[in-house]
């Protein structure tokens, strides 16, 4: 071991390595970062025109599927974006590790499953369920690697295929659960 310092060694194998730190400063990261975050502006614009547009010439029952579903939307990419921007503040020094295990307890990533189909899907306009797919693409994306990093154990599920008599129960759901009402 000529050359080597023997307590640089054993010091770096004493060393854990932090994957979420490792992980939060890679440029898959700031691709995944840029991809999230213009996923979220992108489905903004949408719903603020062209899905506003759209949304008054549907169906009384696409119609309900369009509003359930623009919830869940918005919602599941609010919980990806904080999730991404806790990992930057991991990546910019301005959090901790632990700081961001704790914070990102109230970021939840299994909620809000979109329930493909059923009455109203086939008129529900093509851009829209673009962005539900690559919502939930970017959600399994994103809790494979919240367990990968934190070994947390979330469920990796956003799409429910069900009848249409489930997908009107989750509509039901929706409209009476208290957290959508205002």
């Amino acid at each position: 071991m000529s050359g080597i310092d023997k307590n640089s060694i054993s010091e770096q194998n004493n060393e854990p390595v932090r994957l979420a730190e490792h992980f939060a400063g890679s440029e898959k990261f700031r691709d995944l970062f840029s991809y999230g975050m213009d996923l979220v502006e992108e489905t903004a614009s949408f719903l603020d025109g062209e899905g506003r547009l759209a949304a008054k010439g549907l169906s009384p029952s696409a119609s309900a599927v369009y509003g359930a579903e623009s919830m869940r939307l918005t919602t599941r990419l609010m919980q990806l974006a904080s999730w991404l921007l806790l990992q930057r503040a991991v990546a910019e020094g301005e959090m901790t590790v632990d700081q961001v295990m704790s914070e990102k307890k109230n970021v939840k990533l299994n909620q809000l499953a979109s329930r493909v189909g059923g009455a109203g899907w086939s008129e529900l306009p093509e851009t829209f369920l673009n962005l539900i797919n690559r919502s939930v693409a970017l959600q399994r994306r994103i809790q494979t690697l919240d367990n990968e990093i934190y070994h947390s154990d979330v469920e990796v599920s956003a799409v429910e295929n069900t009848s249409p008599v489930a997908s009107q129960q989750a509509l039901l759901e929706t409209a009476f659960d208290r957290r959508f009402k205002s």
